[in-house]
C-alpha cells in the first residue's frame, strides 16, 4: 500500500506541477511520507483517493476539506484543492505519532449526488465492512413536551399550543409566561409537575439516528465487532456506535458530507458549457479577479456561499477583501470564536490603518503577519506554541485538543505553566505571556481551521465568480439545486431581475421540470421558471408534458390528451399560471382542466359524435392583488409585482426600504420577514430581514423589545417595526423600539387559504424548523403566516 502511494503522490508532483516542484513542497512530501510509512496509514488514504476518483470519474464535484488540507499528499492526490502555497501548513494537525489514531479527512460532495458515492462504497467494501456511524439524538424543549404531556394526561391542542411557543432548538423548559401565552394556569398542580418534569428531561438520550456522513470501513469483518441495522433510509445500513465510540476504538472513519453549494456550482458549469461553450472546473476559474472583489465590497453577494447571511453582509463592506487570502479570513472571522475572543474589532482596525500593528518580536510576526497580529486560526495558536513557548509540534497538538475539550475537562492549567515558563525563557516578557495565553485560551474551543476556512474560501470564490460574470447562469443553477442556501427562490430571482437577466414565466410551451436559459434576440440570457417551481406538481407528470409537446400544445385539453396526465396535474399547472403563453388566464385554464375530470373521453359524445359544442363562458377578471396572491400560493413568488407594492397606499407612514440610508431619528419600516436569525453569540438578540418593493431593510431586535412583542416577531409574516437609524459604515440598521404583526391586511389582496411554511436552515438540506400540525386556518393571521414563509435560522 505504501508504494501505491507513494507512486501516485510522484505523479501528483507532475500533474500539480507541471514546471517541476519548488523544493520546499519535495521536502515537505518526504516527511509527510516517512510519517505515513511509520504510523502505517496508507491504506487510509488510498481509501479516500479511491472514493475522490470514483466520483470525480462520474462528473460530481468534491472537494477534501478540514485538517485534511494540511497535508500535500492529499493536494498530489487530488483529495483537495487549496494549493499548500497559499496556507501555513501543518502536518501534526492533521497526523501525529503520539495521537496514535487515523488522521480525520472530511471530503464534500454534490447535495444531490452523495447517495451514489455512499452507494458505491457498500458496493466496493460490502455491507460487512462499511457502515454509517450513529448519533444519539437528544431530548430538546418540544420533544419533552410532547412525551411529558402524553404522559400527564394533557390533550393533543394543549401540548400543540405549549410546544407552538417555543422558538428553534430550544433546551429550555417553558417558563409561566410561556404557559399563559399557550392559555394555560401555570399555577394548577398538574402544569407545575409537568414543567419540572420537562426540565428534567431534556438532554436525556431519546434515540439512535444516522450520522450526517460519518463512514466506518474496517479490514476485517465489521458485523463481528458491532451490530449493523437497516437505516431508517433505503439502502443504508449503520453501526450501533456513535464518533466518539469509533474515535476510542481507533477504527478508520471517513466523513462523505453534502454540500449544497457544489451542486450548484456544477450546474453552473453545465450551463456554460452548453451556452457559452466554457469548459470550467474548480482548478480552472480565473484567479484574482478584480471585479469580484469590488462586488464583494459593494456586500452584493446574495446566493454566494458562506458570505451571504446578514453577519457577513454587514462586514464585508467593513473587511473590503481585495485577494484571496481576504476571503479565508473573512469566512473565518465571523465565527463564535473570532466574536468572542474579541478579535474581530482590532482586526478590522489595523486592516484599515485605525490603530498600529504591535510588533511582538521577529518570530512571532512571521506566525501573524498575515493576520495584522489577531490569531484567527487554529492553527496560529499552535504555531506560538511552537515558536514563542518551545513547545515540539506534536506537544503543540495536544494542546489544541485540550483546548478543545478544557470547558468539559479542565486539562489546560498544566499547560499554562509550561506555556508562561517557555516564553520567560525566550525572553519575552510575563504579562505579555499571560496575554498570549489568554488569548489562545479565548478561542481554542471554537477557533477555525485555516485550512477549513481556505476550502471554503475557494467555493467562496468560485461562486462569486459566477455572480459577478453569469447572472443568469448563477440563478439559474441556484434554483435548480433548491432546497439550500440562505435565500429563498423569491429572493433570489428578485435578485436576479434586479441585476438586469429577464426572468420569463412558467410555460406549458417552454418550460422544463429545471429551470433553464433561453437566447435572447441581443445576445444575452434569459432565465426561464422551471416546473419545479409549481407546488405539488410532480418531476414524472413535467417529464410527459416535454416528451409529448412537439410543437406545442394549443389548448388544456390537447396537453391532457398527449401528455396523459391526471386531470389534478392540469390543475397544479392552471393554478401556476402556465396556460398563460395560450392566451388563457387563470381562471379560463382552470375552467377547462376542471371540465376534464371525466376518467376517458367517450367517442359518442365528443364533437365527432352526436355532442354539441359547449356554450363559452365569459369570466370575471382577476386583480392584480388576487394574481399576485395566486402566484405566491402556486409558486411562492410572483414576477407581477411585490405585495409590499399593492398595499403601500394604506401605510402612508412607512418609509420605502431604500430611502433609510438617507434617514435620521425615528422612523417606520414595513415589509415581508424574509430570514429570522438568532445567533448564539449575540446574547438573545435577534436579526430581521424585511424586504418591500424597493429593498431589504435590516432590523436589530434587543432582548427587552423581543419580550414585549414575542408574538410578532416569531410568527408575524408582514410587520411594522418603528425604530431609530443607526449607521455603521456603509451599512444601515433599524434599532426596533415597536414591532407589530400587520399579517391580516394580507388577507385583503386576495383569498382567505392556507398555504404550508417553508422554514429553511443555512447549508442544510431541508429540514423544517416550525412544524405546527395542519391548521385549517382561516384567520387571516394564519393563512398570512403560510402564505409567505421566512426562512428562520438559529
Amino acid at each position: 500500500a505504501q508504494d501505491r502511494l507513494e507512486r501516485l503522490t510522484r505523479e501528483g508532483l507532475h500533474w500539480r506541477y507541471p514546471a517541476g516542484p519548488p523544493p520546499k513542497i519535495v521536502h515537505r512530501v518526504e516527511k509527510e511520507l516517512t510519517l505515513i510509512r511509520e504510523v502505517d496509514y496508507a491504506p487510509y488514504f488510498l481509501t479516500v483517493h479511491d472514493i475522490v476518483q470514483f466520483a470525480r470519474s462520474k462528473g460530481i464535484l468534491c472537494q477534501g476539506r478540514g485538517s485534511a488540507a494540511n497535508s500535500v499528499v492529499c493536494y498530489l492526490l487530488g483529495v483537495t484543492e487549496v494549493p499548500p502555497e497559499s496556507i501555513t501548513l501543518i502536518f501534526e494537525r492533521f497526523i501525529s505519532k503520539e495521537r496514535g489514531e487515523p488522521p480525520d479527512i472530511d471530503v464534500d460532495f454534490e447535495h444531490e449526488r452523495r447517495e451514489e458515492v455512499i452507494q458505491w462504497i457498500y458496493d466496493r467494501y460490502g455491507r460487512e465492512r462499511a457502515g454509517l456511524s450513529a448519533v444519539v439524538i437528544h431530548f430538546r424543549s418540544r420533544a419533552a413536551i410532547r412525551e411529558v404531556g402524553k404522559v400527564m394526561g394533557l390533550s393533543q391542542d394543549v401540548i400543540a399550543r405549549l410546544s407552538g411557543q417555543i422558538w428553534g432548538w430550544s433546551s429550555a423548559a417553558p417558563n409561566e409566561d410561556r404557559m399563559r401565552d399557550a392559555g394555560l394556569d401555570p399555577t394548577d398542580n398538574r402544569m407545575v409537575l409537568a414543567a419540572k418534569l420537562i426540565a428534567e428531561i431534556i438532554g436525556f438520550p431519546r434515540h439512535l439516528s444516522q450520522h450526517v456522513g460519518g463512514f466506518v470501513i474496517t479490514h476485517g469483518r465489521l458485523d463481528e465487532l458491532c451490530p449493523i441495522e437497516n437505516a431508517a433510509m433505503e439502502d443504508r445500513t449503520i453501526i450501533e456506535w456513535d464518533k466518539d465510540d469509533i474515535d476510542a476504538l481507533g477504527l478508520l472513519k471517513v466523513d462523505i458530507l453534502a454540500l449544497g453549494m457544489l451542486t450548484a456550482i456544477r450546474k453552473a458549469f453545465t450551463l456554460l458549457a452548453n451556452h457559452r461553450g466554457q469548459k470550467l472546473t474548480l482548478a480552472n476559474v480565473p484567479p484574482e479577479d478584480p471585479p469580484i472583489y469590488d462586488m464583494l465590497c459593494r456586500a452584493d453577494a446574495i446566493g454566494v456561499f458562506q458570505v451571504e447571511s446578514r453577519a457577513q453582509l454587514n462586514f464585508l463592506p467593513r473587511m473590503r477583501p481585495r485577494k484571496f487570502y481576504d476571503l479565508v479570513c473573512e469566512v473565518a472571522i465571523v465565527r463564535p470564536g473570532p466574536i468572542q475572543g474579541g478579535m474581530v474589532h482590532p482586526f478590522i482596525n489595523r486592516r484599515m490603518g485605525r490603530e498600529p500593528v504591535e510588533d511582538l518580536g521577529p518570530a512571532l510576526m512571521e506566525v501573524l503577519a498575515r493576520t495584522y497580529g489577531v490569531p484567527l486560526f487554529q492553527e496560529q495558536a499552535m504555531q506560538i506554541a511552537v515558536v514563542a513557548a518551545g513547545f515540539t509540534p506534536s506537544e503543540a497538538d495536544r494542546l489544541r485538543r485540550s483546548l478543545a475539550t478544557f470547558k468539559r475537562m479542565g486539562t489546560i492549567g498544566g499547560f499554562r505553566d509550561r506555556f508562561v515558563s517557555g516564553m520567560l525563557a525566550r525572553g519575552y516578557d510575563a504579562d505579555f505571556a499571560t496575554r498570549c495565553f489568554a488569548q489562545i485560551e479565548g478561542f481554542g474551543s471554537y477557533g477555525f481551521p485555516e485550512s477549513h476556512a481556505a476550502s471554503f474560501a475557494r467555493l467562496v470564490y468560485i461562486s462569486a465568480w459566477l455572480k459577478c460574470h453569469h447572472q443568469a447562469v448563477f440563478t439559474c443553477a441556484l434554483l435548480n439545486s433548491q432546497p439550500m442556501g440562505f435565500y429563498a427562490p423569491a429572493q433570489l430571482v428578485r435578485d436576479a431581475r434586479d441585476h438586469g437577466v429577464e426572468v420569463r414565466a412558467i410555460s406549458v410551451n417552454h418550460s422544463q421540470w429545471d429551470c433553464t436559459l433561453e437566447t435572447r434576440a441581443d445576445g444575452g440570457l434569459a432565465l426561464r421558471l422551471g416546473f419545479r417551481q409549481i407546488k405539488g406538481l410532480r418531476e414524472e407528470d413535467a417529464g410527459w408534458i416535454v416528451a409529448a409537446r412537439g410543437n406545442g400544445y394549443p389548448d388544456v385539453e390537447s396537453l391532457w390528451r398527449r401528455a396523459g396526465v391526471h386531470p389534478d396535474t392540469l390543475e397544479r399547472l392552471a393554478e401556476g399560471d402556465a396556460f398563460a403563453a395560450l392566451n388563457l388566464s387563470r381562471r379560463e385554464a382552470l375552467w377547462s382542466a376542471k371540465a376534464l375530470k371525466a376518467p376517458a373521453p367517450l367517442p359518442l359524445f365528443g364533437p365527432d359524435g352526436e355532442g354539441g359544442m359547449e356554450p363559452a363562458v365569459t369570466l370575471p377578471q382577476m386583480t392584480l392583488g388576487q394574481e399576485v396572491i395566486e402566484d405566491y400560493l402556486a409558486l411562492r413568488l410572483s414576477l407581477r409585482a411585490h405585495p409590499m407594492e399593492l398595499m403601500r397606499p394604506r401605510l402612508p407612514e412607512s418609509l420605502p426600504h431604500t430611502s433609510l440610508p438617507q434617514a435620521k431619528g425615528r422612523v417606520t419600516v414595513t415589509g415581508l420577514v424574509i430570514t429570522r436569525q438568532r445567533p448564539g453569540t449575540a446574547a438573545g438578540v435577534i436579526f430581521l430581514t424585511l424586504e418591500d418593493e424597493t429593498g431589504t431593510a435590516n432590523i436589530i431586535v434587543w432582548k427587552q423589545v423581543y419580550e414585549t412583542f414575542r408574538k410578532a416577531v416569531i410568527a408575524g409574516r408582514l410587520v411594522r417595526v418603528t425604530g431609530r437609524v443607526q449607521r455603521d459604515g456603509p451599512t444601515t440598521h433599524l434599532i426596533a423600539e415597536i414591532v407589530e404583526d400587520v399579517s391580516p391586511l394580507l388577507a385583503t389582496l386576495g383569498r382567505p387559504v392556507i398555504i404550508d411554511a417553508n422554514d429553511g436552515r443555512a447549508d442544510e438540506v431541508k429540514r423544517p424548523v416550525i412544524s405546527r400540525g395542519k391548521t385549517a386556518a382561516h384567520h387571516p393571521r394564519e393563512q398570512a403566516k403560510k402564505l409567505f414563509p421566512s426562512r428562520d435560522f438559529h
